[in-house]
C-alpha cells in the first residue's frame, strides 16, 4: 500500500481529473460510486492526519473548473454538494449527530423533523429572479462559480420566466436539470436515424444538452427542471422549513417534484428510502438515491457545515444493479505507482446503464475470497453510480463448457521484469523497480520534480507526457541530459521556456540528501522519514552497503533492551533510527537491492548530482515550541517556512488546536487563522518568524495588533 502523503496525492490528483472530465468536458471515465469511494477515502485520510490536508484539496471544493466556452459567474451563497450514505447505519449515525449537536446548542425542544425528497440524477443549476423576472441562469461549477448558461436554460419550457404571484428583489432558484427516460429514447432515436453518436444516459444527454453553444440545439432537446431549494434572497419572507419552501416554490410557478415527505425521524427517512427504492424503476426519470433535510431553515446554521457539504443534510444513495456473465481472463496493470491490480477481463454486458467489459479484482486475496476460476459465470454489479464490480462466481455452472482455470500473480514485473514485493499484512503485490518501470515513470518524475523534493520548476504534468511519449526521458537521471534545442522542439516549448528549464535542472543538482531520498519515491520514505535517514546517511552507496537485516536485528536487540531498561528506571540506550520501523526498513531493501534503481542512482551521480547540507540543524531557537503556516508568505514557500521551523529545533503542524504556540498567517490567511483567534493562539508573519529563529524573543502578534 502506499504511504498515507502518497495516497492522499495519489487520490488528489485523480479527483481532479475525473471533476474536469464531468463537469468541464461532459466525458465522465469512472462511474459516480468511484468517484464518491475515492472521495471518501482521502476525506477519511485527511481527517485522520490533519496534516495531510492541502488547500487545493478536492475535499475543500464542490464540483469543477466551468469551461472557458462560457462566461463565468459567481454565486453569492455557494452551490455545495451533499455528502453521502450508502446504508442504513450512516443514516442513522448522521441524524443522531445532527441531534447530539443541536442539544449542545439548547435548539431541539421540540421534535426534529425531516423533510425527504429524491435525488434526481442530472445537472445542477441556479436560476436568478429580480423582482420576478428570470435574469440569469449557471451551472453548479466548481461551487463558487459556474457557468452562463442563461440563453439555453430559457429554451427549457419547464422554467417559468416570471414567478407566479410573487416579485421578489432577488430570488435564487436551485434545482436540477434533467431529461425524461421516454424524451431520452426518443432522442436517441433521433440521433441514430442522422448517424450521430448516441448519448449514455439520460444525465449524459441533459448536461450535454445544456452546454450547447448554440441555444436553438438545446430547444430541441426535451430538458424538465426541478426545484429543490434556494440560493440568495432579498426583500422576501420565505416559509421557516425546506418542505413550505418547497411548497411555496410550487406555487410561484417553479415544478417540484411530487415524491416528497416530511418525516419523523429517521425510521420515517428509512421508510421513504425504501417506498422510492421500490418505485425507481416505475418513474419518468432517473434517481441514484433520496436526500434528507432537517426541516426547520433557521436550524440549518446551527448543525453547520463540513469543508464542501452541509451537515444538516446528506444524500442516501441506491444500491447497484446486476448481472449474469462470463469471466474471460485475468490480467495485470501495474499502476503509476507500482501496485499490481488484476483486471477481470468480461464478456460484454449490459448492466446498470452501461456495457461492462472489465472489473476491478483489487488484489490476489480477493480472487481467492471469492473462488473466482478464469471461465467462470460470475454476477457483475452496476448501477448508475457504482463502478462495476465482481460479487461472486456460481460454480454450480462449472460443468458447462469453457475449461475453467486458477489465476496466478506473476513473479515478476510485466512491464519491466522487476522484482515484484508484497509486505507482510499487506493485500498488494507491487513492482520494486519505481526510478525504471515504465509503468510507473511519468509519476516517478513528477514526484522527483516536484518543489518538496529536486524542486525542477516548469517540469509538470503536460512536459513529462510529452518527454516520456517522445522517448526523451525513461529515468530521472534523462533529465539532466536534455538540453534546450531539444526541449524547444517540442510541442508549445519556446526558446525561453527550454532555456529555464535547462536551468532549474541544473540548479536541482545541489540538494540536501533529504530532498533527494525524498524524490527517489522509495515507499514508506516521505520526507520526515527522509530527514531521519540523510540524519545517518550521507549519500546513496550508504544505504546500498548498509546490512539491512542486521540493522533490524540491532534495532529490535535495542528496544528489548530498553524495554527492560526502562523496568529497571534506567535511562534507554540510543537506537539507530529511531521511529523508523520493519515496513521502512524492509522498503528500503527492496528498493536499493534492485539492480534497475542502482542502475539509476549511478546514472544521477554521473549526472553530477551533489548533496548541500542545509539540512544540518541550525540552531535550537524554536525548541519546543509547535508552528503551524497559512496563507502565502511574502518571501518563501509554506516548505521552506517549515524547513526553517524545524532546522531552528521547532515543529511543525497541519492543524491549529491549544498545542500550537504560533500561527504564521500570510496572505488570504483562511480557517487556520480564525480557529487561531477562537483558541486565543499568538498569530505573527514571516518577519516575525524570522526574527524568532534568529534568536530575536518573543515575537509580537502582528495580525492581531493590526486589526485590532
Amino acid at each position: 500500500m502506499e504511504s498515507a502523503h502518497q495516497r492522499a496525492e495519489t487520490l488528489r490528483a485523480l479527483l481532479a481529473r475525473y471533476d474536469y472530465e464531468y463537469y468541464v468536458l461532459d466525458a465522465p471515465s469512472v462511474p459516480d460510486a468511484e468517484y464518491d469511494r475515492l472521495f471518501r477515502e482521502l476525506d477519511a485520510l485527511e481527517r485522520a492526519e490533519p496534516a495531510l490536508a492541502s488547500p487545493d484539496s478536492p475535499t475543500r471544493r464542490v464540483g469543477g473548473a466551468p469551461s472557458g466556452a462560457f462566461a463565468q459567474v459567481r454565486h453569492p451563497v455557494p452551490m455545495l454538494s451533499l455528502s453521502n450514505a450508502f446504508d442504513d447505519d450512516e443514516v442513522l449515525a448522521v441524524a443522531r449527530r445532527v441531534r447530539e449537536r443541536l442539544v449542545e446548542d439548547g435548539l431541539a425542544q421540540i421534535e426534529l423533523r425531516y423533510c425527504a425528497e429524491l435525488k434526481y440524477d442530472g445537472v445542477a443549476v441556479s436560476l436568478r429572479y429580480e423582482r420576478g423576472a428570470f435574469v440569469r441562469g449557471a451551472t453548479r461549477g466548481d461551487g463558487a462559480t459556474g457557468e452562463d448558461v442563461t440563453a439555453n436554460l430559457r429554451t427549457v419550457r419547464a422554467i417559468p420566466l416570471r414567478l407566479r404571484g410573487v416579485e421578489p428583489e432577488v430570488l435564487e432558484v436551485r434545482g436540477e436539470v434533467l431529461m425524461f427516460r421516454r424524451d431520452f429514447e426518443r432522442l436517441n432515436e433521433r440521433q441514430r436515424a442522422a448517424g450521430e453518436k448516441e448519448f449514455v444516459n439520460p444525465r449524459n444527454a441533459a448536461a450535454g444538452s445544456l452546454r450547447q453553444l448554440d441555444p436553438a440545439l438545446t430547444a430541441a432537446r426535451p430538458l424538465r427542471f426541478f426545484a429543490y431549494g434556494v440560493g440568495a434572497a432579498a426583500a422576501t419572507a420565505l416559509p421557516a422549513t425546506h418542505s413550505g419552501l418547497l411548497d411555496w416554490l410550487a406555487g410561484a410557478g417553479l415544478p417540484v417534484g411530487p415524491e416528497r415527505t416530511v418525516a419523523n425521524g429517521p425510521q420515517e427517512l428509512l421508510a421513504f428510502y425504501r417506498r422510492m427504492q421500490a418505485r425507481r424503476a416505475q418513474l419518468a426519470y432517473d434517481i441514484d438515491g433520496v436526500v434528507y433535510k432537517v426541516d426547520r431553515r433557521d436550524w440549518h446554521d446551527a448543525i453547520g457545515f463540513v469543508a464542501r457539504a452541509p451537515r444538516f443534510a446528506i444524500a442516501h444513495k441506491f444500491p447497484a444493479e446486476e448481472a449474469l456473465t462470463e469471466l474471460l481472463d485475468i490480467e495485470i496493470q501495474v499502476g503509476r505507482t507500482g501496485k499490481l491490480t488484476p483486471v477481470a477481463r468480461l464478456r460484454p454486458v449490459f448492466v446498470g446503464g452501461v456495457t461492462v467489459a472489465s472489473a476491478t479484482l483489487h488484489n490476489e486475496d480477493e480472487i481467492a475470497r471469492k473462488g473466482l476460476l478464469i471461465g467462470d459465470t460470475v454476477v457483475v454489479r452496476r448501477a448508475g453510480d457504482v463502478i462495476p464490480e465482481i460479487v461472486r462466481a456460481l460454480p454450480e455452472r462449472r460443468g458447462e463448457p469453457p475449461p475453467r482455470r486458477a489465476f496466478a500473480m506473476p513473479s515478476a514485473c510485466p512491464v519491466c521484469g522487476s522484482a515484484v514485493a508484497r509486505e507482510d499484512g499487506e493485500a498488494d503485490w507491487r513492482c520494486v523497480g519505481g526510478l525504471y518501470c515504465a509503468a510507473q515513470r511519468k509519476q516517478a518524475l513528477l514526484h522527483f520534480a516536484q518543489r518538496r523534493a529536486m524542486d525542477i520548476d516548469g517540469l509538470g504534468e503536460k512536459l513529462v507526457d510529452q518527454l516520456v511519449d517522445e522517448g526523451l526521458v525513461r529515468t530521472p537521471a534523462d533529465l539532466y541530459r536534455l538540453d534546450v534545442a531539444t526541449l524547444a522542439a517540442l510541442e508549445r516549448m519556446g526558446g525561453k521556456s527550454a532555456a529555464n528549464l535547462v536551468e532549474a535542472i541544473g540548479r536541482s543538482k545541489r540538494a540536501s540528501f533529504a530532498r533527494f531520498l525524498f524524490a527517489l519515491g522509495i515507499r514508506h520514505v516521505g520526507e520526515e522519514v527522509a530527514r531521519v535517514l540523510a540524519q545517518r546517511y550521507r549519500d546513496p552507496e550508504s544505504l546500498m552497503a548498509e546490512d539491512w537485516d542486521a540493522l533490524a536485528a540491532s534495532k529490535a536487540a535495542l528496544q528489548k533492551e530498553n524495554a527492560q531498561r526502562r523496568a529497571r528506571g534506567e535511562a534507554p540506550r540510543p537506537v539507530p533510527l529511531e521511529g523508523i520501523g520493519p515496513e521502512i526498513v524492509a522498503s528500503l531493501r527492496r528498493f536499493f537491492g534492485e539492480p534497475h534503481n542502482r542502475e539509476v542512482l549511478a546514472a544521477l551521480r554521473a549526472a553530477g548530482i551533489e548533496w548541500v547540507r542545509d539540512d544540518e540543524p541550525a540552531g535550537a531557537a524554536l525548541a519546543g515550541r509547535t508552528f503551524v503556516v497559512t496563507g502565502t508568505l511574502p518571501t518563501m514557500s509554506r516548505e521552506q517556512a517549515h524547513e526553517l521551523i524545524r532546522r531552528h529545533g521547532g515543529d511543525v503542524a497541519g492543524s491549529v488546536s491549544r498545542r500550537t504556540d504560533f500561527v504564521v498567517a500570510g496572505e488570504a490567511a483562511g480557517s487556520k487563522l480564525e480557529r487561531a483567534r477562537e483558541l486565543g493562539v499568538a498569530v505573527i508573519d514571516e518577519s516575525a518568524l524570522i526574527g524568532l529563529a534568529q534568536g530575536g524573543g518573543p515575537a509580537r502578534d502582528t495580525r492581531t495588533e493590526k486589526e485590532s
